[in-house]
């Protein structure tokens, strides 16, 4: 990778990212179009790395005084927070560790006479601001202060309790995209507590079932607003081994009477692979990637986008090519070992368009659909749509790949345009 090529690439985020605050910046009624029309020659000509311009710096007006919904009552903050997208990536609480701003604890108990580990973990709905893009803030409610929210882990069969407080100014719930068997739990208006007002809690407790990456998110109304503003994470169950041993047909495509013992001893290879708890687990890079985007004016469309809240995060910076970024802490590539597999949980919580992507430049990917299964539903694809909510895992592999830059991105070509755009630095 010569020096050229990384000035290229700095180019090409500095122009797009430059652009795009400006736009934002300039007219708090800019629509998307607006955007997209004052990148101009980003558009096009940027995307092959050229041209630069200089980054702006402002604020959005906040929209929350001409919400008509909710309820008045404290602000909770946690102005002390910064959020690192890159840290983000690799940050799993489960119970037994994860962020400082996740109480969490993780022990043994007898539940409906069946002897379970738990993972207990404190979440607290709070109004704050989050950047997307620099000197670009926007009012956000978020679980912790932060937007994804904390990424849980656990293990199937897990009891994951959820210690749930709202300091917001509106009503919120947790809503679990698990199998879950209580309506109580659900975390709906109309079921068990309903919404819960400023200072009210609720311990929401979900068998970690089935195995896969998932979704939480606040089902108060109106939904699109409450997610879209920030309240949704990442919930990942890993598979059991021992489970899979005994019952691998679950697992897969394939009626019980079709398991080898072949095939049987691939799948339990695959969730000891998948398994925090496990040896084997140590042999992958895992991130999880939320992908969002922000409606800065508040018209139902939006005008930014992102992979892990802020646009153009995981682009390039001025580098000396040694690790060492001139951009600081958020504008750098997501830097792998060529060496190890890589493994993506991704989810997309986007709002206000039906579709999103992700597709990898010169590399193509195994794809699990939802994370339920541990053969690939998608085999060698380089590009995989995902609807409202939907998520899956993607595993990377580029052992024989040169050292360099490799971009990934939205393949809704305004998305990359917009913030969506990303480069992995093999090494």
């Amino acid at each position: 990778m010569t020096s050229l090529d990384y000035g290229r690439a700095a180019d090409l985020t500095e122009r797009l990212q430059s652009r795009l605050v400006d736009s934002i910046a300039d007219d708090a009624g800019v629509t998307r179009r607006a955007v997209l029309g004052g990148l101009g020659i980003a558009g096009g000509a940027a995307l092959a790395g050229l041209g630069s311009a200089d980054e702006g710096s402002h604020a959005i007006a906040a929209h929350d005084e001409d919400s008509t919904h909710g309820n008045f009552g404290s602000k909770g903050e946690y102005a002390d927070l910064a959020f690192d997208p890159h840290e983000y990536l690799y940050q799993f609480n489960t119970g037994e560790g994860g962020q400082e701003n996740v109480p969490q604890d993780v022990y043994r108990e007898t539940v409906d006479g069946v002897e379970r580990t738990v993972r207990e973990f404190t979440l607290t709905a709070v109004d704050t601001t989050v950047t997307i893009a620099p000197g670009i803030e926007f009012p956000a409610w978020a679980y912790n202060g932060q937007v994804p929210g904390p990424t849980l882990r656990a293990v199937e069969g897990d009891l994951v309790r959820v210690e749930f407080e709202n300091l917001g100014r509106h009503a919120h719930t947790i809503h679990p995209h698990l199998r879950n068997l209580n309506p109580r739990m659900d975390g709906i208006p109309q079921n068990g507590p309903g919404v819960l007002d400023t200072g009210e809690s609720f311990t929401y407790e979900w068998l970690a079932q089935p195995a896969g990456v998932h979704f939480y998110h606040c089902h108060s109304l109106p939904l699109k607003e409450h997610i879209h503003r920030g309240l949704y994470g990442a919930m990942i169950i890993d598979p059991d081994p021992e489970r899979v041993a005994a019952r691998p047909e679950e697992y897969c495509g394939f009626h019980a009477s079709q398991i080898t013992a072949e095939l049987r001893e691939e799948l339990v290879a695959r969730a000891e692979s998948r398994n925090h708890e496990s040896d084997a687990n140590a042999d992958v890079n895992e991130m999880v990637m939320v992908m969002n985007g922000f409606d800065t004016n508040f018209d139902g469309d939006n005008e930014v986008y992102a992979a892990n809240t802020r646009a153009f995060g995981y682009g390039v910076g001025r580098t000396n090519g040694k690790g060492e970024w001139a951009a600081g802490e958020t504008v750098r590539p997501i830097r792998i070992d060529g060496q190890r597999p890589q493994r993506v949980y991704l989810i997309n919580t986007i709002e206000f368009d039906p579709i999103n992507s992700f597709h990898t430049h010169s590399q193509f990917f195994d794809y699990y659909d939802h994370g339920t299964t541990l053969l690939p539903t998608s085999k060698r694809v380089d590009t995989v749509m995902q609807c409202q909510a939907q998520r899956g895992i993607i595993e990377l592999d580029y052992s024989d790949h040169e050292p360099g830059l490799y971009m990934f991105h939205a393949h809704q070509s305004e998305f990359a345009e917009l913030g969506w755009m990303s480069f992995f630095e093999v090494v």
